[in-house]
């Protein structure tokens, strides 16, 4: 009880340090935002955003009449701005660098690059089949890395952009049955921590999103694998709304924020996981070395609770199959 009061006090000290020295958002008036994975979920949601803020939008995915259907709804929110749609698998290197192209000439100079095309299936390991594996990886890293490595070459000649990232919690800890999916969402972090320094000095900004669970249809397919020790590990962290999360993203993103989480939880981990990455200010590394300490220990506990829930599963499945003999 002594270390967790002492961790209450300390985020409160946090929320208000961080309240007072909070950089002002960058604006979105009249600029060209591109969001992949654009037709629903949490991309979707941030589509909507960024046309509420005077954005003109170019949605990515793949499916036609989802695409169709999200830019009625984006398009509602805007004051005449351009709303775009392409069709198109990003992991489809020369497909999705020809189409940039095209909509850097038809819609304007892309400002701000937002990936939110992703997928889960999860799954322990040894039951992973190969066409699985090589889909999450061509979704969630590579589907990242070649929209990014299109518009780069336009960000540094032009000493403006924003790009963001969407990881997941799951980039900073590992959790059964996300074996493939976590390793991809690891990728990102590394990817997005290059990427900061390589794009620093020519006024880019790169932020890595980590959202926790998120109410989308993306989650209810994910849900359809997840093993029972899966499940019962996620529950723990609730389920957000796409629109929190989309908020969120935008804001940190506009402020310049390498990380963007959600909540408690994602503070917790972000700040327990922040090794060698960028910083803001001084202001947050003396935040975040100070609660490092006592944050290991609530994370200790939470490392044990994790592991009494897999063996009790193990357990249950063993006491099944006797059942069964």
């Amino acid at each position: 009880m002594f270390y967790i009061s002492i961790v209450v006090v300390l985020i409160f000290i946090v929320v208000v340090l961080k309240f007072l020295t909070k950089p002002s958002p960058k604006s979105l008036k009249s600029r060209h935002v591109v969001i992949t994975g654009g037709s629903s979920g949490i991309g979707k949601a941030v589509a909507v955003l960024a046309a509420r803020k005077g954005a003109n939008v170019t949605i990515i995915a793949r499916n036609i009449e989802k695409l169709e259907a999200a830019k009625k709804e984006i398009e509602s929110q805007t004051a005449n701005q351009i709303v775009t749609t392409i069709s198109v698998d990003v992991s489809d290197k020369e497909a999705i660098e020809e189409k940039i192209l095209e909509i850097e000439k038809s819609v304007g100079p892309v400002f701000m690059l937002v990936n939110c095309a992703g997928l889960a299936i999860c799954g322990k390991l040894e039951e992973m089949t190969k066409k699985d594996i090589n889909q999450l990886i061509n979704v969630n890293l590579l589907g990242t890395i070649y929209p990014i490595q299109a518009l780069l070459p336009r960000f540094k000649e032009r000493q403006e952009g924003i790009v963001v990232l969407t990881g997941s919690v799951v980039s900073l800890m590992g959790l059964f049955g996300y074996s493939i999916y976590s390793s991809c969402k690891f990728a990102l972090r590394g990817l997005a921590e290059s990427l900061y320094q390589e794009l620093k000095l020519y006024n880019v900004s790169v932020t890595l999103a980590l959202p926790p669970d998120t109410d989308t249809p993306g989650f209810e397919t994910e849900n359809k694998s997840k093993p029972k020790e899966t499940k019962l590990l996620s529950e723990s962290g609730g389920l957000l709304a796409p629109e929190a999360v989309a908020q969120k993203l935008m804001d940190d993103a506009l402020r310049g924020h390498f990380f963007s989480h959600v909540g408690l939880e994602g503070f917790i981990v972000t700040t327990l996981c922040i090794g060698m990455s960028p910083f803001c200010s001084l202001v947050d590394v003396a935040i975040e070395a100070t609660l490092l300490g006592p944050l290991r220990l609530i994370a200790a506990f939470y490392v044990k609770h994790f592991e009494g829930i897999i063996f009790k599963c193990s357990m249950e499945k063993k006491n099944n199959q006797k059942k069964e003999e």
